[in-house]
């Protein structure tokens, strides 16, 4: 009796033994590729309690979460031979965890290597200009050349983002003065363009007042209030406005009668010439010349 019952307990033994190694569990964020025999099981396991055959079946995890895998800073020659440093984050998961498992020995590896190798290879292909302002293209093409090898590991490239890129601190220090030079070459059109503005704007209001003497009068007359209005000041008039009224009605009378009254006619000099008298003797005589 006794014997039968350590048989017993020892099957019993054997079994909770054989049990404990066969379950696993398999987590949300997971999914299992089971090998039996060394042999993959195309069809991965969904998250839960995994029972697997003792001995016989093997099970590697895969994670199929989307990773976050910064690029190392890759320095290289651009198209218009300026030297930088690029960095940049790949996003991706694996969508086919039988291949990501099978197919690449670290998939992670895999794509941060490529990762690099496209990177530089953008660089070269590519103008400073564009590595500047025209991001979203060189990410666009980016993904396409991440994308075209991880689709057959059975990974999804969701997304690449270019980080940074360094310039040499010369390059620096002359973009800096193009830029200062720029801004202020602007600041200079502006500056002019106002003052044109505000030249034809006196212009015209110069030719408004001069038309009315009256309200030539009334802007000297604000003028001296708002002078007179700060403190400590004086104002000199080197003449009064009368006489400058004076002298204007006096130009103008002027340029009226200069325009109607004809100038005087020069007469020609006399012009001398021999006239022989009534005796012989020759005598020089001035005669007028007649018109």
């Amino acid at each position: 009796m006794e014997f039968v019952l350590g048989i017993i307990g020892g099957l019993l033994i054997a079994l909770a033994i054989g049990a404990a190694a066969s379950a696993r569990v398999v987590r949300q964020i997971e999914r299992g590729v089971v090998f039996r025999l060394g042999r993959v099981d195309e069809s991965p396991r969904a998250p839960g309690l995994i029972w697997l055959v003792p001995f016989v079946d093997r099970m590697r995890k895969v994670n199929v979460q989307v990773v976050t895998m910064p690029v190392p800073a890759q320095e290289g020659i651009t198209r218009d031979n300026v030297t930088v440093k690029v960095d940049a984050v790949v996003y991706f998961r694996v969508v086919d965890p039988v291949r990501a498992a099978v197919v690449v020995q670290d998939h992670e590896f895999a794509v941060s290597q490529v990762a690099q190798t496209s990177l530089r290879s953008m660089i070269g292909k590519s103008e400073l200009d564009d590595l500047l302002s025209n991001r979203e293209a060189l990410n666009s093409g980016l993904e396409l050349m991440l994308d075209s090898p991880a689709a057959g590991w059975g990974i999804d490239i969701d997304r690449v983002e270019i980080k940074d890129v360094a310039l040499p601190e010369s390059l620096k220090r002359s973009m800096s003065r193009q830029a200062e030079a720029e801004r202020e070459r602007r600041a200079r059109i502006i500056t002019a363009e106002g003052e044109l503005a505000a030249a034809a704007k006196l212009s015209e209001a110069a030719r408004l007042m001069s038309a009315s003497p009256s309200s030539l009068q009334l802007r000297l007359m604000q003028t001296m209030v708002e002078v007179a209005a700060e403190k400590n000041s004086t104002l000199v008039l080197p003449f009064p406005v009368e006489l400058l009224k004076y002298l204007e009605v006096a130009a103008d009378e002027m340029e009226r009668r200069r325009g109607q009254v004809p100038l005087p006619r020069l007469e020609e000099p006399a012009e001398e010439r021999p006239v022989e008298s009534a005796n012989g003797s020759g005598d020089t005589v001035r005669a007028a010349a007649t018109g």
